[in-house]
């Protein structure tokens, strides 16, 4: 085998691992932050129940299903990833710059009723949960 042809061979080689590498780079890095099945989601009030024993529900206003994103970190600004973008469920990734960050997957089972699970870093303590989020009416103003 010549030299040219083992040359031609390792420019297709690595010409095969770039387009591999752009292809699967490229979802992840551009197409991210569609979110569509949050803004499905009834806005309203909702009662956020903690599935630990001897939680108390809170109930919050919510205009768009994004904000059960950053449940630990609502006021900060923070940058986010998206990691998973479904039809029924989605995983965001968020960094609060002095704050904290976190890691949220989220399943919509209806437009009234979501699972989320969290957890990451918020005032310098890490945290962990799982919740069952429901509509329970029109948010009183």
């Amino acid at each position: 085998m010549g030299t040219c042809t083992v040359e031609k061979k390792l420019l297709r080689m690595a010409a095969v691992g770039t387009a591999a590498v752009i292809a699967f780079a490229a979802p992840a890095a551009g197409g991210g932050q569609n979110l569509g099945m949050l803004d499905q989601i009834e806005s309203g009030s909702w009662e956020v129940r903690l599935r630990d024993t001897g939680s108390v529900p809170q109930r919050m206003c919510i205009d768009s299903g994004r904000r059960f994103i950053q449940l630990r970190h609502q006021s900060a600004s923070c940058e986010r990833f998206v990691v998973q973008d479904g039809a029924s469920d989605v995983t965001v990734q968020y960094t609060c710059r002095g704050h904290g960050y976190g890691r949220t997957h989220i399943r919509r089972e209806s437009n009234r009723l979501v699972q989320i699970d969290s957890q990451g870093i918020a005032q310098g303590l890490p945290f962990e949960f799982t919740a069952e989020a429901r509509r329970v009416g029109d948010c009183s103003n």
